[in-house]
């Protein structure tokens, strides 16, 4: 997976076009927190109005005139009240939609991307930026705009009302923030890449989680608990480590800030009392100074409380643009248009394959004619790209030269969607979603009804065992189907392709992981799906495609025979060689 990294000014740049369908809430978001701040900046005046005048003479203070602030205050209290609550409410709801409006544009961009990126990228990984890396955007996409401006008004409107007080103390005590700025700023980017190998080594955790528990079967068959408690073992202790790191630094950056806190106060106490022993300033000044210095020493501490969430954000921010940045290799060309209703004819022309992230060379001028309705076997040693070449039909890779054609016309020049409408595939490692037996097959095509499944079904031979199952259509499957036996997924796989009803199909050895039994009722459901249609299939167990129209070899050095069966067998060639073989297996 793409690793990049981005400056925090383009991580802004992309960011803030998510709030735009949002703007009215966060304008009001930040007009209640500037209502807030002005009820917390007003108390220290109140303090400083009472403090003055009793001190000069106590007696010119009512009890109306202390009333009157007292009212004043609790009506700031209640507006304060009253926007804090938007604030927590409002403001947090749009964060949480921000963060699901990034969620699905990223799914919307996973699904675009090719096999190569899957091939090459870490389930666990993916899982981890789409969810955990954007539960933090919420708090961030609330909080970032609302703190920065409290901090911009109490800091402005506080200096303001400072200096008319005293310019000279006011400045002395500014003088700290700056300083506290640049060393809090170089914490934080080291924080942010702390939070980045968190998040890298938690996507590798549960990568390593999600494959272990995939495949238990194998790791109980093998009895291999304790190496698979050793790899775990070693990823977590890795993750503690990086954790380690970050609680050092977040360590450092906190008790830096406490002490510009100290010395803030230091200062208000040392220089403020020195200046009111010589008459610069008044003890109510002195008060309101300390409110003052205090309110802006809370607001740092919830930037600095903040910056932990902050930099959370940004490093989710920049691996949810790591997945929206990575390429979409296989799209719709420019004035592609519908297929429809093609007969099935497929050319291959001079075609070049090699797998983009390793350079692989698969095919060298590969040419290949497949009439409408005829039935293609292609067999071969392994690594010979029989799968490969399946894989180029419906553009799961693009060829690297020459071209593929459909009824004369190139692939390319069709939309990915029709395109792939039109084709069936039934593949030896069966993949069923977690659901209904009528879920899984109504996926062949969305909005089928009952009776269009339960056809489907009888035509794939799949109706009668269903129809055993405990909930019959409804019984739950299980997760990938562990509830059902590999016969019973396939010919549910089968069924989704009868619905999908495409006139071309392709059978990546979809009977070869089965039992005898198995694969004599999976074969009669795939004579009868082969009906009428342009079929390619994949096999190992040669028995099954001796009646194909047309067999391949194919190897790496590409089409070694062609013909029929009884023809390659007379020809005692490398099918004759693989024919004979197998016999001796049996």
């Amino acid at each position: 997976m793409d690793t990049k990294e981005y400056k925090t000014k383009e991580l802004w740049e992309r960011f803030i076009p998510y709030f735009r369908r949002y703007y009215g809430t966060l304008a009001l978001d930040l007009f209640c927190a500037a209502l807030t701040t002005v009820c917390e900046l007003v108390l220290p005046m109140i303090m400083r109005y009472i403090t003055n005048e009793g001190i000069k003479d106590l007696a010119s203070l009512t009890v109306s005139t202390i009333a009157a602030f007292g009212g004043v205050y609790l009506a700031l209290r209640v507006v304060d009240c009253v926007a804090a609550y938007y604030m927590a409410n409002m403001g947090h709801i749009m964060g949480a939609k921000i963060e699901t409006d990034m969620r699905r544009d990223a799914y919307g961009h996973l699904q675009q991307l090719s096999n190569t990126y899957y091939n090459n990228t870490k389930v666990g990984q993916i899982m981890g930026r789409i969810t955990n890396d954007l539960f933090d955007v919420t708090e961030f996409a609330h909080h970032c705009p609302e703190e920065f401006f409290i901090a911009g008004i109490k800091a402005v409107i506080a200096f303001i009302l400072l200096a008319r007080i005293n310019l000279l103390l006011t400045v002395i005590v500014f003088l700290c923030i700056p300083v506290m700025a640049v060393v809090c700023t170089t914490f934080n980017l080291r924080l942010r890449g702390a939070f980045g190998k968190q998040r890298q080594q938690i996507g590798e955790l549960n990568a390593r989680i999600e494959d272990s528990l995939l495949g238990q079967k194998v790791v109980k068959a093998f009895t291999n608990e304790e190496v698979e408690n050793g790899k775990f073992e070693k990823d977590n202790g890795a993750f503690l480590n990086i954790k380690r790191e970050t609680y050092r630094y977040m360590a450092a950056f906190q008790t830096t800030v406490r002490m510009f806190d100290g010395l803030m106060y230091l200062i208000v106490l040392v220089a403020g009392g020195t200046f009111m022993l010589k008459g610069l300033i008044e003890p109510g000044d002195l008060v309101a100074y300390i409110m003052y210095v205090s309110t802006l020493i809370a607001t740092i501490r919830r930037i600095i409380e903040f910056a932990e969430q902050f930099q959370r954000g940004m490093t989710g921010i920049e691996r949810f643009l790591q997945i929206m940045d990575a390429d979409i290799e296989i799209f719709d060309e420019p004035g592609a248009v519908e297929l429809k209703e093609p007969e099935g004819n497929i050319v291959f022309e001079d075609v070049n394959f090699e797998y983009p992230d390793d350079h692989n060379q698969v095919f060298s001028h590969l040419n290949l004619s497949i009439q409408a309705g005829e039935k293609v076997a292609i067999v071969g040693p392994s690594g010979g790209g029989k799968t490969t070449l399946c894989n180029l039909i419906p553009r799961f890779y693009d060829v690297s030269a020459g071209r593929i054609t459909l009824d004369g016309k190139d692939i390319k020049s069709f939309t990915l969607k029709s395109l792939r409408k039109s084709i069936g595939i039934v593949q030896q490692d069966v993949y069923l979603f977690s659901g209904t037996v009528f879920e899984n097959i109504a996926y062949g095509r969305t909005g089928a009804s009952k009776e269009e499944v339960m056809e489907a079904a009888k035509r794939a031979g799949a109706h009668e065992f269903i129809m055993e199952l405990k909930d019959g259509y409804e019984t739950y499957v299980g997760e990938r189907g562990v509830k059902l036996s590999g016969g019973q997924k396939q010919r549910i796989s089968i069924a989704r392709v009868f619905l999908k009803n495409p006139p071309i199909i392709i059978l990546d050895e979809a009977t070869s992981a089965l039992d005898n039994e198995s694969e004599f009722e999976v074969a009669k459901s795939l004579a009868k799906l082969s009906e009428g249609r342009t079929t390619l299939t994949i096999a190992h167990r040669l028995s099954t495609i001796r009646n194909s129209d047309r067999i391949l070899v194919l190897t790496e050095e590409g089409i070694v025979e062609e013909g029929t069966h009884d023809a390659l067998m007379a020809l005692k060639g490398m099918y004759y060689h693989f024919y004979e073989m197998a016999n001796e297996l049996k």
